[in-house]
């Protein structure tokens, strides 16, 4: 009878998810995909670790979503804007 390895993934997507959101903060690109690898991760185990992980994560996903589409409101405003005042 062959045992089969089992991988315990609940402490790298907790710790992901803490990453995630500091990433999220100061980089939110690098944040947002870090949030969904630690989303991945914490979804293939059930226990109390991987429930906070994925809050963790989603709240990483979310941050991240939200700095990205805000970077690239504030760059095609930044682009507008020196098109109206082309003197300057």
């Amino acid at each position: 009878m062959v045992k089969k390895l089992t991988t315990n993934f609940e402490v790298p997507a907790f710790v992901i998810g803490i990453i995630a959101i500091v990433q999220a903060i100061f980089s939110p690109f690098s944040g947002l995909v870090l949030g969904i690898i630690g989303l991945v991760l914490s979804k293939k185990q059930k226990s109390d670790l991987s429930e906070k992980a994925k809050k963790l994560n989603l709240v990483a996903i979310i941050v991240g979503a939200v700095l990205v589409i805000l970077m690239g409101v504030l760059a095609i405003m930044s682009v507008g804007l020196n098109g109206l005042f082309p003197g300057n």
